[in-house]
């Protein structure tokens, strides 16, 4: 029933170990190269252009024709101008997740249908489905669900949490129960060297090597105000723009025996304010409230009786452990997520992704966190060396966000 299959060759190792996998299975194997953005770095340098020059390689030495494809005015629309606005507007959005949903699992699938006449396509990604790798297991009438991938540190559900039923039905990952460590020795023994040492790419495509900060600030004029201390309400330093801080990270002010990190942001004042301490119990809750919800199989049957609740798990940022939590839906469609234990740093513009025993059922956007446990005068017992891995953590996610 499949013959034909478009995988997306990104020039990095797990796509490219990918198409591998097909061609050994027997299938007719075209290999497709996104070009989702134009723009050199600061050093002159497009990191696409190194990409596509082994994404080249790889499709050479696999014997698979590479086409070039050209989705940055798609993205530019869909993904990065939403991007800036939602930052602008004093929120966090994950532009990986909507690269997923309107590029690599819309554009990408309708050009590989459409222009490639696939049967369906094939990515790098570190997830599974209730098809099976190859859709050995594809049912007409039965809908697919979206599983982890079997390495649970590198396993990519969070990232296509937003992707239609539709596409994913005719979606293969050929490396979703491997572990990337294998991907690599696979990698090596098929003689692919070359991207096999090559550097795994991390954060924001478009960002390169570059600051984050200074990257953004190209495209969002600069909109100064204060930073507020919440504890006593004095201002003890000013900032120039909300795009330039997400919720948690450390803000680097002089003259303080303790750091201070970014509580809130105050549309309405253009204020920002901060609070001493890693671990302030402002940075805290265990509260959230979402959009509509994108269920990617289906809505839960507990959900078909107003008034119960469904209890699974939940994560807002990828690598982060799953949390027991209990979900209601109220009239308005919006999820209601009580949460078993507070969590640092929830941010509106993030997604919430919920699962259940393995599956990834799907994501919604937080428009709502709260109350803070500051607020609600609770205290935080957190671990004294957590603070060390809160600033590393922080400080990862300030060049990544």
């Amino acid at each position: 029933m499949f013959k034909k299959v478009v995988v997306g060759i990104s020039g990095g190792v797990d796509s490219a170990v990918a198409a591998l996998f097909l061609k050994n299975k027997g299938f007719k194997v075209t290999g497709v190269f996104m070009k989702n953005w134009d723009i050199a770095d600061e050093t002159g340098v497009c990191q696409t252009q190194k990409d596509y020059e082994h994404a080249q390689w790889v499709c050479k030495k696999l014997e698979i024709p590479l086409v070039e494809v050209n989705f940055v005015k798609e993205y530019w629309n869909n993904v990065f101008s939403y991007l800036t606005e939602e930052y602008e507007n004093g929120y966090t959005p994950n532009p990986d997740i909507l690269c997923n949903k309107y590029i690599k699992f819309d554009e990408f699938f309708k050009f590989a249908r459409k222009e490639l006449q696939a049967d369906a396509i094939a990515t790098g990604h570190y997830v599974k489905t209730s098809f099976g790798p190859y859709l050995e297991h594809f049912k007409p009438d039965t809908n697919v669900r979206l599983l982890q991938g079997d390495d649970k540190v590198k396993e990519q559900t969070f990232f296509l949490s937003q992707i239609s039923q539709e596409v994913l039905r005719y979606s293969m990952f050929p490396v979703g129960e491997y572990l990337k460590t294998n991907v690599k020795q696979i990698a090596h023994q098929a003689e692919l060297d070359v991207i096999v040492h090559k550097k795994e790419s991390m954060g924001i495509c478009f960002v390169g090597k570059r600051n984050f900060q200074d990257f953004i600030s190209q495209y969002i004029p600069s909109k100064p105000g204060y930073l507020i201390d919440l504890d006593n309400g004095k201002v003890v330093g000013e900032h120039k723009g909300f795009h330039l801080w997400t919720v948690g990270q450390r803000v680097k002010l002089g003259n303080f025996p303790v750091p201070y990190y970014i509580y809130q942001k105050d549309i309405q004042s253009n204020n920002i304010i901060v609070v001493q301490g890693c671990n302030h119990p402002a940075l805290y809750s265990d509260f959230v409230v979402t959009n509509t919800p994108h269920w990617i199989s289906s809505e839960p049957s507990e959900f078909n009786n107003f008034g119960k609740l469904f209890y699974c798990d939940f994560r807002f940022q990828h690598g982060d452990p799953l949390i027991p939590c209990i979900v209601h839906k109220n009239l308005k469609n919006q999820l209601v997520i009580q949460l078993s234990q507070p969590l640092r740093a929830i941010t509106n513009g993030q997604f919430a992704i919920l699962y259940k025993e393995g599956e990834c059922l799907g994501s919604a956007t937080i428009t709502f966190c709260g109350p803070s446990y500051y607020s609600l005068k609770q205290e935080i017992k957190i671990k004294q060396e957590h603070d060390q891995e809160c600033d590393l953590k922080e400080e990862m996610a300030s060049t990544s966000t």
